[in-house]
């Protein structure tokens, strides 16, 4: 039987809602022990703006534990250009959210990004990569940034962090079944993708979202066709306007909808207004 893929991110922040799953979810990738993770609470995960114009942060899941550590965990499963200088820009907004004008540094926090990915970015062979400030010796420089990226496409072994990437590769009960784990965080995630797929809510947005995938597909295809007449730059207008709609559609807010396309929030509603226009 199917069951909602937690590879979708409104699945991924519903798992990580739940803190015993968040905890173990970081002390497995991080290798931080897990006695040492008390708490992992939940933190406003839009980023602070000093100025009007500046772009905003906004994260997927950002976590706060007990000794200040703040881990960013996002799930990414299309490439996009300029994804690796995206990920420096929400570690320093992190890193730089909590001071004000005037304050010491000694406030500023350790932060953490853990990026989902389910593409091949690094070209390595592991499904675990980690950075760190480190000099060519490989010397800490500082422990204040850390990146993991966990790719979902690569060979897996008999880790308990291989079984956590089988539980977002999963698509049915079956999968869930195939994940022989002891451990109490993917223990409590596969019965929360149970109990989801089981939801009303929970699947009517699922199918919301894979319908808004097919339309848009089907969208792209006729501004693909049609574009070879009417002009690349005529297409690619079009399509955005489709990317629009459609995350619109889902109930998107402007601002989601600019970080989703790399685009600001007055050209998102300059597509929406002739969105409107052609469409009234």
């Amino acid at each position: 039987m199917g069951i909602i893929s937690p590879k979708y991110d409104y699945c991924m922040k519903e798992l990580f809602s739940n803190e015993v799953i968040r905890r173990h979810f970081i002390s497995e990738v991080t290798g931080i022990p897990i006695e040492d993770i008390r708490t992992a609470r939940l933190a406003n995960t839009f980023l602070w703006r000093r100025y009007r114009k500046q772009k905003q942060g906004i994260l997927d899941v950002l976590v706060e534990m007990n000794d200040d550590t703040k881990v960013n965990i996002e799930l990414q499963v299309t490439v996009f250009k300029h994804w690796d200088k995206r990920n420096l820009f929400y570690l320093a907004k992190m890193y730089t959210d909590d001071l004000r004008m005037g304050e010491h540094y000694g406030r500023l926090k350790r932060c953490i990004c853990i990026s989902i990915l389910d593409f091949d970015h690094t070209g390595n062979a592991s499904y675990h990569t980690d950075y760190r400030l480190r000099d060519r010796n490989g010397k800490d420089f500082s422990d204040q940034f850390e990146i993991h990226i966990i790719e979902l496409r690569k060979k897996l072994d008999n880790s308990e962090l291989s079984n956590w990437i089988r539980l977002f590769n999963a698509e049915s009960e079956e999968d869930l079944d195939m994940i022989r784990t002891k451990n109490p965080g993917i223990t409590e995630a596969i019965r929360e993708v149970r109990i989801m797929s089981l939801g009303k809510r929970m699947r009517l947005r699922h199918e919301a979202h894979l319908k808004e995938i097919r339309d848009r597909n089907a969208r792209d295809e006729y501004v693909r066709d049609e574009g070879i007449e009417q002009g690349i730059e005529q297409g690619a207008e079009q399509k955005m306007i489709s990317l629009v709609e459609g995350k619109l559609a889902l109930g998107q807010s402007v601002d989601q909808i600019a970080e989703d396309l790399l685009e600001t929030p007055d050209r998102i509603r300059e597509l929406m207004a002739r969105f409107r226009k052609d469409n009234p």
